[in-house]
Formats: structure tokens, sequence, C-alpha cells
């Protein structure tokens, strides 16, 4: 009882406004996803980072080195690496047509798992499994910095031609940037830790920022659930932006003051003050945002003369 009933808390806090609000946002994804599987054609705008994933697998086939990729260093197989390892399957598909090395280290063995059993399937479907060396895909540690040190290490010994960091890093990120940097090596990445992008931003070659990174996967996979899923996400983005716009206009133009006095103890007098009236009938916008609105309280003195005359 008391689980359902913390459960359920901000609904009744917000009434009904609060269960319409998330009602539209989530039937925004499922009308999307809807459509995806039913084969329109959702738009996505291509990232600029993207032309740089090509760019940087034709480059390692022309130099004749390894691809290396991270998924981050996430804890489980959680959205985040399913995502890094979304691109990394068309990372890997590009690769295996051009017959050029690829190394994907892994923090985790239950990401090591996934990933092997991806990269598998995608050279399977190119009908090249033949080329597939499960020693492609490695669990290297689960200790940060032992990782750290492991992948680093293959990036100078491999002397890897690209590289590509996505998903959640820490303070390795730095490590890994330098590495891939110090051998030439062309760099993709991303951090889903806003701390981290600016290390990524100072030594990579290209970064994914913010939703770019989930905005990839989609575009690369087109899977329908993530097209539908982020097409959805853009149109609520857009409802919301529309609220705060309407809102602060309209409770600007409707907003009611009045005037009364209080004591201004430099002058030593009273004079009117104008501040916001409480209006019981005040309508459904201003009562959402009354508990943001500043309130102006005036502490006022008793007047000496209005108590004589009582």
């Amino acid at each position: 009882m008391l689980i359902a009933e913390a459960v359920g808390q901000q609904y009744r806090e917000t009434g009904w406004f609060g269960v319409l609000f998330t009602a539209i946002l989530v039937s925004f994804l499922l009308i999307n996803i809807q459509r995806a599987k039913m084969g329109k054609n959702l738009y996505i705008r291509r990232i600029a980072g993207l032309n740089a994933i090509d760019e940087a697998i034709g480059r390692a086939t022309e130099m004749g080195r390894p691809v290396l990729m991270v998924p981050g260093l996430s804890d489980n197989v959680n959205a985040i690496a399913v995502q890094a390892i979304n691109i990394f399957a068309y990372v890997s598909r590009l690769a295996a047509r051009f017959a050029n090395p690829i190394l994907l280290c892994c923090y985790n063995a239950a990401v090591f798992t996934l990933a092997q059993e991806v990269i598998r399937d995608v050279y399977q479907e190119e009908g090249l499994l033949d080329r597939f060396d499960p020693d492609s895909v490695r669990f290297v540690s689960d200790r940060q910095f032992a990782f750290a040190a492991g992948v680093s290490g293959l990036i100078l010994r491999e002397q890897t031609a690209a590289t590509f960091f996505l998903g959640e890093f820490y303070a390795e990120a730095l490590i890994f940037a330098e590495t891939a940097n110090s051998i030439g090596a062309i760099q993709v990445a991303s951090s889903t830790e806003a701390t981290q992008t600016p290390f990524f931003i100072a030594a990579c070659d290209y970064v994914l920022i913010g939703d770019e990174f989930y905005a990839a996967s989609a575009y690369l996979t087109r899977q329908p659930v993530l097209v539908g899923s982020l097409v959805g996400q853009d149109w609520s983005k857009l409802l919301v932006i529309a609220l705060i716009v309407f809102g602060t206009i309209f409770n600007t133009i409707t907003v009611q003051s009045k005037t009364t006095k209080a004591w201004d103890d430099d002058n030593g007098v009273y004079k009117d003050v104008s501040e916001r009236q409480n209006d019981p009938k005040q309508s459904f916008i201003q009562q959402l945002a009354t508990p943001f609105l500043p309130k102006m309280e005036v502490e006022r003195p008793k007047d000496p003369e209005a108590e004589a005359n009582k």
C-alpha cells in the first residue's frame, strides 16, 4: 500500500494536468514508433560526426591498421551500452566489407558477451563469417584503471588507425584520447558524462554531444523503435517549449496587481506599493505558475496616528 502511494504521489500533487501531460508525451512516442513500423520515412538530420565514421574506417583500410572500439565503462548491459554497440555494429559491418581488422574492448563481462554475439551476427549477415576473429572482441578488465592501461597498451602495440570511444567514460577518458592522439589515430568519441565531454573535445577529432549519441544509433540502424522514440521525443520537446512560451506570455498579460500602502523607512512616510494579487478566480495557467513566481511580501509597521484614532 505504501509503495503504491509513493509511486502515484507525483500525479496526486499535480492533479489531472500531470496525468494528461504524461499521457500526451507517451502517446507521441507510441504514435511515432507505429509510424516507423508501418514504413514511414521519418526524417532524422544527419550528424556531422557520422561522416567521420566512414572517413575513419576508410583511412584505417588504406593504412592496413585495425579499428579499435570501446563501448564505455557501463557496469551492466544498459541503454547506453546497447546504443554504443549498435553504432559499433555499423562500424564492424563497414570494416568487414573491406577486410579491415577490428578490436572491441569491453569493461563488463555481460557487455562483452552481448558485443561478441552482435559482431558475430554482423559478419554472418555480410556472408563473411570466416573473417570473424573471436579474439577481436575482448574482455580486458573490470577495474577502471587496469582497463585504461590495457586499452592504452593495445592502442600503442597495434598502432590503431581509428578509435571509437562511445558510452560511459570517467577519469580514464583523457587517457584513451591522449594515447590515441599520440599515434595520430583519427578519433570519434562521445560520453554520456557531461564532465568528460570537454576532454574528448580537446583531444579527439569528432565528438557527439548530448542527444547526438542516441540519434547516431537511430540514424545508422534505422530500427523502428529507436527512430520512432527519437522523433517522439522531439515532438515532446516542442510541446514543452510551446507551453513555456505560451504560459510566460499569457501570465504576463493577465497578471493582476493592486496598490497598497507600505512604510518607507528612508523617508518616514507611507507610499503606494504594487504587489501581486492573490485572486481565487485566477486562470489555470496562473495557478500552475504561482509557486514559481516571485512573491512581494512587505512588512508594514503600525501607523501611530491610526492607532490613536481607534
